[in-house]
């Protein structure tokens, strides 16, 4: 499935990779079968991917239950077969602007800026490390969600400036629990 329209259910939003419903006080989440890389959505798709991506979420929501999380059901049996396997209903929540990172190895955008400077997203690191290695400790490394372009690593400061510090403490707690 590359694209999907449910008559008389309004969509509300068209991702990369997803299709958002209104369902009234809760949202219906279709993954599809879009490829999306580096903020391109690429010509063909891959037949379920989407059954794929959604189970993948569907086995972590399980795991960390602990953590409270807007996932309702991911049966939608009232709805299209086509969309089973790739759907689930959600409470509709208010997203937070930041991504929430944690990271326990110093790759990627995290290694760059070690190279550079010696820290991630502000947080001094111990000299030495080497790429791909093992943090000390895992840390929480805040970005940016942006709307369109790439997310950008933010400091604490910034999360905090963003969200509020009790918003951004309860993000931090709950990712560096997960």
């Amino acid at each position: 499935m590359n694209n999907c329209e449910l008559p008389g259910v309004r969509k509300i939003a068209s991702g990369k990779v997803r299709e958002i419903f209104d369902l009234g006080d809760e949202l219906l989440l279709v993954a599809t079968d879009r490829i999306s890389a580096f903020d391109c959505i690429l010509p063909d798709p891959i037949p379920d991917k989407g059954k794929v991506l959604n189970q993948i979420s569907e086995f972590w929501f399980s795991k960390i239950s602990f953590i409270e999380n807007h996932l309702v059901t991911s049966d939608v049996s009232g709805y299209p077969a086509e969309l089973a396997g790739r759907s689930m209903i959600v409470r509709k929540a208010m997203p937070l602007p930041i991504e929430c990172i944690v990271r326990g190895y110093l790759a990627g955008s995290g290694w760059k800026e070690y190279e550079a400077s010696g820290t991630v997203c502000g947080i001094a690191l111990p000299e030495g490390l080497r790429q791909a290695g093992r943090l000390p400790e895992p840390i929480f490394t805040p970005a940016t969600k942006a709307a369109s372009g790439h997310d950008e690593n933010i400091s604490w400061e910034r999360c905090v400036a963003l969200v509020g510090e009790d918003i951004a403490r309860q993000a931090r707690g709950a990712s560096l629990r997960i």
